[in-house]
């Protein structure tokens, strides 16, 4: 069992570990030899079935905040970006072909890229704990909601 926030939307319970940083964008970054990079359980929910994954390949130098590759779903194709900078040592092959491990396991054998850190210092400045990242979910979803109630309130 994993030390994680959870936060409700509607059916679904959004798994937030502690122990890992998040960007704005909804990836995450565990700080490791090399550093870890992956979605967060959010960003996966929002996307719904995952289908395919397009990501830099290793040997690749990637920038904080800059998109580093795109995942489509059933409901829409999004950009990833990326938490720090750095150079890309591993791709996760496994995602390849089995994209569904974004949904099942986003923080374990879901990862995205493991990455030679340029100034992880400087990098994980801006990124959110747990914590911080849970009030943010929360706030994305109540916006959310907003957004559907205003959508049904024309359609009348």
């Amino acid at each position: 069992m994993i030390d994680a926030i959870e936060v409700a939307s509607g059916k679904f319970i959004i798994k937030i570990p502690r122990g890992l940083l998040y960007s704005q964008h909804d990836t995450w970054v565990r700080e490791a030899s090399p550093a870890v990079i992956g979605i967060t359980d959010y960003f996966q929910l929002l996307l719904g079935d995952i289908l395919y994954v397009n990501l830099p390949e290793e040997g690749c130098e990637i920038n904080t905040a800059e998109e580093i590759g795109e995942l489509e779903s059933v409901k829409a194709v999004m950009g990833i970006y990326s938490p720090i900078s750095g150079r890309v040592v591993e791709v996760n092959s496994r995602i390849k072909d089995e994209p569904e491990l974004l949904n099942q396991n986003p923080y374990g054998e879901g990862w995205l890229l493991k990455v030679e850190p340029r100034n992880f210092e400087a990098d994980t400045a801006n990124l959110m704990n747990a914590e911080e990242y849970a009030k943010l979910v929360e706030f994305k979803i109540r916006e959310e909601q907003k957004r559907i109630e205003k959508q049904k309130s024309i359609k009348k």
